[in-house]
């Protein structure tokens, strides 16, 4: 077995606060990263979930339901754009990406300066598409209306973070997780389709491309393709990378510019040929870094080491290694054990 080449944090980390998570990803994988994010801590621990709570302030928007849908202290409740309302005339208040980078920031360029961060390492923002968050969380006769409105505020919080962090300080991560709901076909708990376009294969991966192109050329920009993460379960477990393959070669040929990194995931029964073979077929330049979601907490570096053996007979490439997802929703205390799994896999970049 070649050793895999670094290791990817994919974005949420089991921790409080984001100098938690920076201070133990340089500590235990300094070396071994080339960027390190903020752990997704407070409201965003449920990744998205806290955007409808957001979009639900702004006036012409009205939770749909008179009874929440608790998850912590946030309200899974969807949106609609009332009655009367032109979804033009919407004014979003903010989503709160960009102040929690800036925050983030703050602490990231602290620790740097003080040396507890590799001076080459560079900090992560992940964000979802607007995608992901106008399929989860508006209702569906809105979506096609309320798109627009919601990727232009995201833009602008996205603006936001690259006026404020130096470029060669920055990465971005742009999350695309509902999408894969909708390439396999899956429906919302209404059993209407979550996507609100014709063709699901174009219309999933020129949208990734049309956000990836936002992000300026001297800023790195990588994606994490995601089949979702709910107690440490997929919404579906895909059968083979093929779907993975598949969209990531249509958004790395629609996007104008090149992609940094791609990130798809490894489910944890599966070191087999039949899951693997498809990633023959992909099409991502030499220079765009490869991460397999390979290490799994409940078997460690040696469940990761037969994936990787796996990986290794149809990936004729550099690789690196991370978990699937995020593991901001892993049990308590299972973070610090996660980071040393990665340092046993992944060799110096």
């Amino acid at each position: 077995m070649t050793a895999p080449q670094g290791a990817h944090l994919v974005g949420s980390i089991n921790f409080d606060d984001a100098e938690t998570t920076i201070r133990t990803a340089a500590e235990h994988l300094g070396d071994r990263l080339k960027r390190i994010p903020d752990g997704e801590v407070g409201e965003r621990f449920h990744w998205i979930v806290f955007q409808a709570d957001r979009l639900g302030q702004a006036a012409g928007i009205e939770r749909v339901g008179d009874t929440p849908i608790p998850l912590r202290t946030l309200d899974m409740r969807p949106v609609r754009i009332a009655d009367g309302v032109r979804a033009e005339d919407l004014e979003l208040p903010p989503l709160g990406y960009a102040d929690a980078a800036l925050d983030s920031w703050e602490v990231f360029s602290r620790l740097k300066a003080a040396g507890a961060v590799p001076a080459a390492t560079r900090f992560q923002v992940s964000l979802p598409t607007p995608l992901g968050v106008v399929g989860s969380f508006v209702a569906a006769a809105d979506r096609a209306a309320f798109e627009p409105v919601y990727e232009a505020a995201l833009a602008a919080e996205l603006e936001r973070i690259l006026a404020a962090i130096p470029h060669d300080e920055l990465a971005i991560q742009w999350d695309a997780a509902l999408e894969f709901a909708m390439l396999e076909g899956l429906r919302g708990y209404t059993g209407e389709p979550y996507e609100w376009f014709d063709d699901v294969w174009a219309g999933t991966s020129e949208r990734l491309a049309r956000q990836i192109d936002r992000v300026p050329g001297d800023v790195e920009v990588g994606v994490h393709l995601c089949y979702g993460d709910v107690a440490e379960k997929h919404f579906v477990e895909p059968a083979d990378t093929a779907n993975l393959v598949r969209f990531a070669n249509l958004a790395v040929a629609a996007a104008a510019r090149p992609l940094t990194w791609v990130h798809l995931p490894v489910p944890i029964e599966r070191d087999d040929d039949a899951y693997f073979a498809p990633l023959e077929e992909l099409r991502i330049p030499e220079t765009t870094e490869l991460y397999l979601g390979l290490v799994h907490r409940e078997d460690g570096a040696a469940g990761a080491g037969r994936r990787i053996a796996a990986a290794e007979r149809h990936v004729h490439r550099p690789f690196g290694v991370a978990t699937e997802c995020g593991f901001g929703r892993a049990p308590e205390g299972a973070a610090v054990p996660l980071f040393e799994t990665h340092r046993a896999v992944a060799a110096a970049w």
